[in-house]
C-alpha cells in the first residue's frame, strides 16, 4: 500500500512538472514569437520607409538631369524622365508622409521635407518653362541664384537623416531577431531536455513499481506454492502439541498419583495404628502385656509413616506447584524490544559467576550479532535455566567449562550454542529431557524435571526452536534458533 501511494504521488509530481514545463516552453515560445512578429513589422516599415527615401532622392536627382540637359542642350529629349522622376518623387513622398506620421500626426522634419520637394519641382518647372520660351538668360539667371541647389542640398540632409534613422532601426530588429531565435532555440532545448529527464524518471517509477508488483506476485506464488507445506507444518506442530497435551495428562494422573497411593496407604497404616492403641485408652483396668507389646510396635511406626506421608505431600505439592508455574507463564503477554544478545547472556552469565568460580570453571562468550527484538523476560530465563543446569549437572572430575556462541542463520533467524564439558546426556534421552517432570541420568541434584520443559516453551512462544547435541560424559550443547523480529511465528 505505501509504495502504491509513493508510486502515485511520484508519478503525479513528475506529471504535474512536466507540465509546468511545457506550458513554460509554450508561453515562451507564444512571448517570442509576438516579439518576433513586432520586430518584423517595425523591420518592415523601416525598409519601407528607406526605400521611400532613397527612391525619393533618386526621383529628385533624375528630374535635376534632365533639367540640366534640357537647359544646356535646348533638346527636348532630355526631359523625357523628368515627368516620371516628377510623379515618382510625388508618390515616394506621400508614401513617407504616411509611413513616418504618429498617430495621425506628420513629423516637422517630414512637414520641412515635403515643402522643400515642392519647391525644388517649383523651381526646376519654372526654369524648364522659361527655357521652353527661349528666355535662356532669365533662365541661367534663376539657376545662378543657386536656390535650387540650396534646396537640393537640404532635402539630401532631410532624406540622409531619414536614411541613416532606418538603417539604425534596421540594425537594432535585426539583434532583436537574432536574439529571440537564441532564447527561443535555448529554452526549447532546455524544455526537451527537462521533459525528456521527466519522462525518464517517470519511466523509472514505473519500472520500479512494476518490479515490486512483479516481486509481490512472486512471492505471492511462492506462498501459494508453499501454503500446503505450511499448512502440514502447522498440522504437524498441532499434533506435536496435542501430543504434548496427553504426554503433560499421563505424567500428572502418573506423578501426582504416586505421592497420593503413598498417602493413602501410610494414612491405613496410621489407622491400624490407632485401632492397636485403642485398648490402652480403656481405663477400667491395666493393659495386658501383648497389648503393651502391639502398642510399642504401633509407635514406632507411626513415625516413619508421618515421615512419608509429609514426603509425598510435599512432592505433590513442588509438581503442583511447577504445573503453577507454567500456567501462569503461558498466559503472561510477551512484550517485543531491542536486546544486545552479547549483554543479555554476559548479565545471566555474571548472575552465576560465584557458582562457576566455586566449580573453578570458566565462561566464554561470542555473540557478535546484531540486535534481536524479542521478549527479554523470556530470553533471560531461557539463558538462566540453561547456565543453571550447565552448573547443576557439571561433572566432578574436571573444571567447567561453559561457552556461549552465536551466528545469523537464513530466514533472518539467529542460531545460539550454550556449550558445556558436563556429564552429558544419554542418547536416548535427548527429546525425554523436554518432557515435563522428565530427568535423565544420575538423580543427584534437587529439581522436578520441568526446567528443559519450561525453556522449551518459552522459545516456541517466541517463535524459535532448541535443540541439543550431547554424548554421555563429555558434554551438551543446545541450539537455540529465534527470528530476529518478534512475531514472525511467535505467540503470547
Amino acid at each position: 500500500m505505501k509504495r502504491r501511494q509513493v508510486f502515485v504521488r511520484s508519478t503525479v509530481a513528475l506529471v504535474a512538472i512536466g507540465m509546468l514545463v511545457l506550458l513554460g516552453v509554450v508561453g515562451t515560445t507564444i512571448w517570442l514569437a509576438a516579439q518576433s512578429s513586432r520586430h518584423f513589422e517595425a523591420f518592415s516599415k523601416a525598409r519601407d520607409v528607406r526605400i521611400a527615401a532613397a527612391e525619393l532622392r533618386s526621383a529628385m536627382q533624375s528630374a535635376e538631369t534632365a533639367q540640366r540637359g534640357f537647359i544646356i542642350t535646348g533638346n527636348q529629349i532630355y526631359l523625357a524622365p523628368y515627368g516620371t522622376a516628377k510623379n515618382r518623387a510625388g508618390r515616394q513622398m506621400t508614401a513617407l508622409n504616411g509611413l513616418l506620421s504618429i498617430k495621425g500626426e506628420v513629423p516637422v522634419s517630414v512637414q520641412r521635407l515635403t515643402v522643400l520637394v515642392r519647391e525644388k519641382f517649383e523651381e526646376l518647372d519654372s526654369v524648364i518653362q522659361l527655357k521652353r520660351e527661349r528666355r535662356d538668360d532669365e533662365a541661367v539667371a534663376v539657376v545662378r541664384t543657386n536656390r535650387g541647389k540650396a534646396l537640393m542640398d537640404e532635402a539630401n540632409v532631410f532624406i540622409s537623416g531619414i536614411i541613416l534613422d532606418t538603417d539604425e532601426k534596421l540594425t537594432r530588429d535585426a539583434e532583436q531577431q537574432r536574439a529571440n531565435i537564441y532564447w527561443l532555440r535555448t529554452i526549447s532545448i532546455a524544455g526537451a531536455v527537462v521533459i525528456v529527464l521527466v519522462l525518464g524518471a517517470a519511466a523509472f517509477v514505473a519500472i520500479r513499481y512494476t518490479r515490486d508488483l512483479q516481486r509481490a506476485r512472486d512471492e505471492v506464488t511462492a506462498l501459494n506454492a508453499t501454503l500446503e507445506r505450511r499448512v502440514e507444518a502447522r498440522t504437524a506442530d498441532l499434533a506435536r502439541a496435542n501430543d504434548e497435551i496427553r504426554r503433560f495428562a499421563h505424567v500428572v494422573s502418573h506423578d501426582l498419583r504416586a505421592p497420593l497411593v503413598n498417602i493413602m496407604g501410610f494414612t491405613s497404616e496410621l489407622e491400624a495404628g490407632v485401632r492397636e492403641l485403642q485398648p490402652l485408652s480403656d481405663t477400667s483396668g491395666s493393659p495386658s502385656e501383648p497389648v503393651l507389646a502391639q502398642a510399642r510396635i504401633a509407635v514406632s511406626e507411626m513415625p516413619e509413616a508421618i515421615k512419608f506421608i509429609r514426603s509425598s505431600s510435599s512432592k505433590m505439592d513442588q509438581l503442583l506447584s511447577a504445573i503453577l508455574k507454567l500456567s501462569r507463564e503461558g498466559r503472561r503477554a510477551l512484550t517485543a524490544e531491542k536486546i544486545d544478545l552479547a549483554e543479555l547472556a554476559g548479565m545471566t552469565a555474571a548472575a552465576i559467576r560465584h557458582q562457576i568460580d566455586e566449580a573453578q570453571g570458566t565462561i566464554s562468550l561470542a555473540l557478535d550479532v546484531p540486535a534481536i527484538t524479542s521478549d527479554r523476560l523470556s530470553l533471560e530465563q531461557v539463558f538462566g535455566n540453561l547456565l543453571d543446569n550447565a552448573v547443576k549437572y557439571r561433572a566432578k572430575d574436571r573444571p567447567l567449562r561453559i561457552a556461549i556462541r552465536a551466528k545469523l542463520v537464513p530466514g533472518d533467524r539467529v542460531e545460539i550454542e550454550i556449550e558445556d564439558n558436563g556429564r552429558g546426556i544419554a542418547e536416548q534421552d535427548h527429546e525425554r529431557v523436554f518432557e515435563l517432570f522428565r530427568r535423565s541420568g544420575m538423580q543427584d541434584a534437587p529439581g522436578e524435571g520441568v526446567g528443559l520443559a519450561h525453556v522449551r516453551n518459552v522459545i516456541r512462544n517466541l517463535g524459535g526452536e532448541i535443540a541439543l547435541r550431547s554424548i554421555l560424559n563429555q558434554g551438551t550443547t543446545f541450539v537455540i534458533t529465534l527470528p530476529r523480529q518478534l512475531g514472525e511465528g511467535a505467540s503470547a
